[in-house]
């Protein structure tokens, strides 16, 4: 959400995640900027003052070269600078200033050395401007401005091109659109799955073409997943869905190139008295729940492409340490990748069909390490309409553990049990010499073989079997695909087949650019 931030985040993680950085208290109220490097066989965290404290609402973002953007707010103005560690004081290089009230920057290009921010625009057009304030040639560079309040921001692609942003219209709808980066224009629409329905974008994996959305169409807020150029409809899987628990997604694992079924999403699951993490796939029906470290920064970390979960954790007695998490897998099962059909364009008016997946008949084989709130008590499985009634989760047992604990009560929080391969770090100090502000990136992880996709079969009996009821379908009010023969629409993604002939530099609103290529569209 835009707007005044009412502290520092818990840890901005860069794009290749070899770097993070926060703000960390430090005497008489002011705030200090951290930076941890995670890319070496200990991570450690250095600080990096200023010539005055910073304000607790100042953004900051790491870059993979290892120097930290950072924004300070002043007479009207945003000044951006990048700070590094250096001999005796913090090396700072100024970028230049924004002239706005409110700013917010997004998560950094996946080249790792772009930053953009979203700033409201003042006046009776309103709108939001989309500025580029780290890695333009001359300073902050204007992109475009678009109609409507905007928020959110995830890259769908590897290359840094196609932003979306949730915007709320002039009808107050809220709709997820795409912004091309390079060449601005307006913005094209990437959900609407129903008429009156707000469909916004939580998360989004530019291998796998994963998308994570929060809609109401199914007649509640409700996480459903689709995949990025597919004919599928959106699917509102019942393990996302569970009363009393708030459910927030927070990293996505890399490297699951056409294999969305089999790409892990991790979430931060909390409830009014407990906390703590869930790993889940689309091609699992349940969550698997796992034990947080102590001193966790709730809502960062990330999943390696072998599907462990690094959490990073502060404590007083190691004040910078990443946990990594084994996360359990999932028993192999039938794993349909969809075929790459034609780039289309989806029009905007087109409806699309939401089925929303039936609970799982009791007694079905789960995933979690722990208990697990979202299987039915009843033998009978429930209407698609019902929604589960067993929503006080409970916590999980932690990781590794020797022996099966009695069940915790409803809402209670994990008992701390150390995690296994925690690495610790000593206390805070400087890197080598010569080698602060420029540490190399994280190295390239080895990802394991693609499985060769075969002739699809139908699923056996058996534990690894999938439930024989088929999930029911949202049926918007207009007549869906299978009454007109049609195959449904595509989320798609679309963007200039060339730049514009004229290419002088933005002032205001960009010139529209007619959208006709979908740059993503991925072929076997």
């Amino acid at each position: 959400m835009m707007g005044q931030a009412q502290g520092p985040e818990p840890l901005t993680i860069a794009a290749d995640g070899s770097y993070a950085a926060r703000l960390v208290a430090r005497g008489q109220g002011g705030w200090c900027p951290e930076r941890w490097t995670l890319d070496s066989p200990e991570p450690y965290a250095v600080l990096l003052p200023g010539a005055q404290p910073e304000e607790r609402d100042s953004p900051l973002v790491p870059l993979a070269d290892g120097r930290v953007l950072i924004g300070r707010r002043t007479e009207g103005r945003y000044h951006f600078s990048l700070l590094y560690p250096s001999t005796p004081d913090t090396g700072e290089l100024a970028l230049g200033a924004v002239e706005c009230e409110r700013l917010t920057l997004l998560p950094p290009a996946p080249d790792g050395a772009r930053v953009y921010a979203l700033a409201p625009q003042a006046g009776e057009g309103g709108g939001t401007a989309l500025w580029l304030v780290c890695g333009g040639a001359f300073g902050p560079e204007l992109v475009t401005v678009i109609a409507g309040s905007c928020s959110g921001g995830a890259w769908l692609d590897g290359a840094g091109r196609l932003l979306a942003l949730d915007r709320v219209d002039a009808s107050g709808r809220t709709r997820a659109v795409t912004v091309d980066v390079e060449h601005g224009g307006e913005p094209t629409e990437l959900l609407r799955i129903a008429e009156d329905s707000d469909d916004r974008l939580l998360l989004a994996d530019h291998d796998s073409g994963l998308l994570l959305v929060l809609s109401d169409a199914p007649g509640s807020e409700r996480i459903g997943w689709g995949v990025l150029g597919s004919h599928r409809p959106v699917r509102f899987p019942e393990s996302l869905h569970q009363p009393g628990v708030r459910m927030v997604p927070f990293a996505v694992q890399p490297g699951q190139v056409l294999m969305p079924e089999q790409c892990g999403v991790a979430l931060r699951m909390t409830t009014a008295d407990a906390e703590w993490v869930a790993v889940w796939r689309p091609q699992q029906r349940e969550l698997s729940h796992l034990a947080a470290p102590a001193g966790w920064l709730a809502g960062t970390g990330r999943l390696t492409v072998h599907g462990d979960l690094l959490l990073p954790y502060a404590t007083p007695q190691v004040p910078c340490g990443v946990a990594t998490v084994p996360v359990p897998m999932a028993p192999p099962g039938p794993v349909r990748t969809p075929a790459t059909p034609a780039p289309v364009q989806v029009p905007v008016e087109a409806p699309v069909e939401i089925p929303v997946e039936a609970p799982v008949p009791a007694g079905a084989a789960g995933t979690g390490a722990g208990p697990t709130a979202g299987t039915a008590p009843a033998a009978e499985p429930a209407p698609a309409e019902t929604v589960a009634t067993t929503g006080t989760a409970t916590a999980p047992t932690p990781v590794n553990a020797p022996a099966p604990e009695p069940a915790p009560e409803p809402g209670r929080a994990p008992e701390p049990q150390p995690v296994a391969h925690a690495v610790e770090a000593e206390p805070l100090h400087e890197p080598a010499a010569g080698n602060e502000s420029h540490a190399p990136a994280t190295p390239a992880e080895d990802a394991p073989p693609l499985p060769t996709p075969g002739p699809e079969a139908e699923p056996q009996a058996g534990p690894e079997a999938e439930p024989a009821s088929a999930p029911a379908e949202f049926a918007p009010a207009e007549p869906g695909p299978e009454e007109t023969g049609a195959p449904p629409p595509r989320i798609e993604a679309t963007g200039p087949v060339a730049p514009p002939a004229e290419t002088s530099p933005p002032t205001g609103v960009t010139r529209p650019v007619p959208l006709q290529e979908a740059p993503l569209a991925r072929t076997r």
